[in-house]
């Protein structure tokens, strides 16, 4: 299997893009970027996806979850379909496997394990892509920032790529004050002012599980207490590839 965050060709540059699953309660994906713009995968992006089957996705994907709960166990959906990551904007439907992703050697290696014999159809309607940036023109922050989204006492936070070189992370996280349904719908940023942004690359995350950390919305809301829990992706290396 790829070590890559992504499958790719590189002579004709098809793109086959992959989809970090998120949650219990709610399912949310959060596209595996690449800096590199030749690969097709330099966007940011955060969705809801409708799974058309019979809910035997998400019974296989929760029940091998809780298996490795404790574990550096990552899940995602992959796309053999080829196809441009805008073109989610507009609307499309395509097929996708459900694989477990296990890590390795210090977050530097990433085996993707197919869970699925049968491609499954899924659904992402404009109104599914809650975020979509394309990577670059983003200064490194003064302190730690985070893209963040969820539902409920169920949040996630992705660590928002800035300059190149940088690390690509999730975090569920649960809060101690209710968050905005209506702001997290917009994906707002998270600046945690307690710690500084290292301004480059960092091979373990500066979150801690269980750990309790402060943050803003945006930088500027009342002060939101949080819990730090399962990391659900993590990147330091193939993200800044040439």
């Amino acid at each position: 299997m790829s070590t890559a965050p992504e499958s790719t060709q590189h002579g004709d540059h098809q793109h086959f893009h992959r989809f970090l699953i998120l949650g219990k309660e709610k399912l949310f994906f959060y596209h595996l970027a690449l800096y590199n713009p030749a690969y097709g995968h330099n966007y940011q992006a955060v969705f809801t996806f409708e799974i058309k089957d019979d809910g035997s996705l998400r019974k296989m994907y929760l029940e091998d979850l809780k298996k490795n709960e404790n574990n550096w166990v990552f899940y995602s959906l992959y796309c053999p379909d080829h196809f441009e990551l805008p073109k989610l904007k507009e609307g499309k439907e395509f097929n996708v496997h459900l694989e477990r992703v296990v890590v390795s050697e210090g977050g530097a290696k990433r085996d993707f394990q197919k869970m699925t014999t049968a491609v499954t159809k899924v659904v992402c309607k404009p109104a599914d892509v809650l975020h979509f940036r394309e990577l670059g023109g983003l200064e490194y922050p003064d302190y730690l920032t985070y893209l963040v989204f969820g539902e409920g006492q169920e949040i996630h936070l992705a660590h928002q790529l800035a300059k190149q070189p940088n690390w690509d992370e999730v975090v569920t996280v649960t809060p101690q004050q209710a968050i905005d349904p209506a702001m997290l719908k917009k994906v707002p940023t998270l600046v945690i002012e307690s710690i500084k942004d290292p301004k480059d690359v960092i091979k373990e995350s500066k979150l801690k599980k269980g750990q309790k950390y402060q943050g803003k919305i945006n930088g500027s809301s009342p002060a939101i207490d949080f819990t730090v829990g399962r990391q659900g992706w993590w990147n330091h290396t193939s993200l800044n590839n040439a």
